[in-house]
């Protein structure tokens, strides 16, 4: 069983499906010799990654706890199976939004394959880039860059340039530079990536059309919309057909395209993108995941742009409030509901309670993202203009 049970790959799923149900009872075997525990474990890693890459995150994150349990416990806590076991789990309470468990997890696996294969065996390495993403999440993205970094170089040297799993560091840190507002040099690594992939794995793979979706999303940062429509069209057009019209990947492009749409005023549109992608989610992830957050806040956005004042409000209050929970109260996307509550307040003409927000939202952004972040450009727009509504134009002029 543990042979034939496919790896994960998106074309071999049918495959997966048809073996899920045998492979679960393979699970509850009692085992008496080393080398039919050794199967197990390897049919419960390759199970746990099939649930993971198909979005199906409450039974892996199941089955991903109870298998560590029993892998340290059959197999030892050092062996290469169990780190195997606790960097999947990590990868699901990441997916779960789980972030201080997650880092946890993906810590702990670093640390064993670092001192059972060594600091470049490509699993150290897979081990070192999740590390990279579950920071990222966290807001904590100098320290997620040097980790992306030596993911990629360590990459490079031992899997060659346009191998998927280089190709993976190239997208990972296109993303965080993207997050920096460093949007020409993530852009260059979007390409990179997505020509590498639809070279090596093809138009359709799943990595392929994250990809578009990157790079769709680092166009629209730069005003380039009609290339970002053309991209996440794509990518939408490619997930449904490939993953399903309810898979997480499926329901970010459908995000992504909301956004697009709403930057070139199709904001009726863009409403019923974002009001499936919130549905979705919602189904998925459950109310205070981090994307359902995001999606609560794109539609405050488009509900704003709409002139829905009352209703965006009540969007950008929760999204806040359920960041603040989930997130913490200085990580950027808590801070951009900061700003976004501003906005909404200062179109109904609650001019210091908006001032508030924008004070905020400005320190945060210094604070976290550095002076030169553009989101700090927006932040110091936005309060010399509800400054000048209430008439403190001496203000407003230092903030030039």
């Amino acid at each position: 069983m543990a042979a034939k049970f496919p790896s994960g790959d998106h074309r071999t799923w049918a495959a997966c499906r048809a073996l899920l149900p045998h492979a679960r009872k393979v699970l509850d075997y009692i085992l008496e010799n080393t080398e039919t525990t050794l199967d197990r474990a390897r049919i419960t890693n390759k199970i746990v990654w099939y649930l993971i890459v198909t979005g199906e995150y409450a039974e892996a994150g199941e089955i991903g706890r109870t298998a560590v349990v029993w892998m340290e416990k059959v197999l030892g806590a050092e062996h290469q199976d169990t780190l195997t076991s606790v960097n999947n789990l990590g990868s699901v309470l990441e997916s779960q939004g789980k972030y201080n468990k997650a880092e946890a997890m993906h810590q702990r696996a670093l640390e064993g394959r670092e001192k059972v294969l060594g600091v470049e065996h490509p699993d150290t390495l897979t081990s070192v880039s999740n590390l990279g993403l579950l920071l990222e999440s966290q807001g904590k993205y100098k320290e997620a860059e040097a980790i992306h970094q030596r993911a990629l170089e360590g990459r490079e040297k031992v899997l060659g340039v346009e191998h998927p799993n280089t190709l993976t560091s190239v997208s990972n840190l296109g993303l965080l530079l993207e997050s920096q507002g460093k949007y020409k040099e993530a852009e260059a690594m979007h390409w990179r990536a997505l020509e590498g992939y639809e070279k090596v794995l093809g138009a359709e793979h799943q990595y392929t059309l994250t990809s578009v979706t990157n790079l769709g999303s680092v166009l629209e940062r730069q005003g380039k919309y009609k290339e970002a429509e053309a991209m996440h069209w794509r990518d939408l057009q490619g997930c449904e057909k490939v993953l399903g019209v309810e898979h997480p990947d499926t329901l970010t492009s459908v995000s992504n395209l909301g956004l697009v749409l709403k930057r070139q005023g199709k904001y009726e549109e863009a409403e019923a993108m974002h009001w499936r992608a919130l549905e979705g989610y919602k189904k998925v992830f459950g109310v205070e995941h981090p994307y359902t957050l995001t999606s609560v806040s794109n539609l405050g956005s488009v509900l704003e742009s709409r002139g829905k004042y009352n209703k965006a409000e009540a969007m950008h209050q929760r999204a806040l409030e359920g960041r603040e929970k989930v997130l913490g109260v200085e990580h950027p996307n808590t801070l951009t509901s900061v700003s976004d509550l501003g906005l909404v307040l200062e179109r109904q003409g609650k001019y210091k309670e908006a001032e508030a927000m924008y004070q905020r939202a400005l320190e945060g952004y210094e604070k976290v993202l550095g002076v030169e972040h553009p989101y700090i450009l927006t932040s110091v727009t936005n309060l010399r203009s509800v400054l000048e509504r209430q008439g403190k134009y001496k203000e407003a002029e230092a903030m030039h």
